[in-house]
């Protein structure tokens, strides 16, 4: 299991140290996620990527909820009402509206808002980024978590830690 650990850095040249020194511990690239103020020069940092930075992985979830929701009501109620509407149904359409409802539901919420919409998990160091200071999150297995605080603390004691997540997603 995976950790996501969060740290504010003072700027992109203590970032780029930082970078160097997980690099020697072994943590690749894909493992580090650097975010500044829109418009930041954060040179050859690995950037978030789109999903880290959005609430994509959010939107897709609450829009399959609500879609399958909403399609497993509209095939009950056109199942219950299917001598009235004179059609007949197999109470199968509640099932294919519950599946249609979800994949809909995270498609166009996923893509449409949840891409749009800042990263709720992030918005408290949104505060530290508009003064110009680099968040950077950490993907590290459960057992190198505290090495990899040390390691970060220990070369640069200025660093701001703020802790971990234990629910990340499967994909970066």
């Amino acid at each position: 299991m995976n950790r996501r650990l969060y740290f504010i850095l003072p700027d992109v040249e203590i970032s780029r140290k930082v970078e160097d020194d997980l690099l020697l511990a072994r943590i690749s690239e894909q493992q580090m996620h650097f975010l500044g103020k829109r418009g930041t020069n954060m040179q050859d940092l690995p950037e978030a990527s789109q999903v880290q930075k959005t609430d994509i992985v959010h939107g897709f979830q609450v829009g399959m909820f609500t879609g399958a929701l909403t399609g497993a009501i509209m095939g009950l109620t056109a199942y219950l009402m299917r001598d009235i509407i004179g059609m007949q149904m197999e109470v199968g359409i509640v099932l294919v509206l519950f599946l249609v409802g979800g994949v809909y539901g995270a498609f166009i919420s996923g893509l449409f808002i949840g891409s749009s919409t800042p990263n709720v998990k992030l918005k408290k160091f949104q505060h530290s980024m508009d003064e110009g200071h680099i968040l950077l999150m950490v993907d590290v297995a459960k057992d190198r978590v505290d090495e990899i605080r040390k390691i970060v603390h220990q070369h640069f004691p200025e660093v701001e830690d703020y802790g971990e997540d234990h629910t990340i997603p499967a994909f970066p």
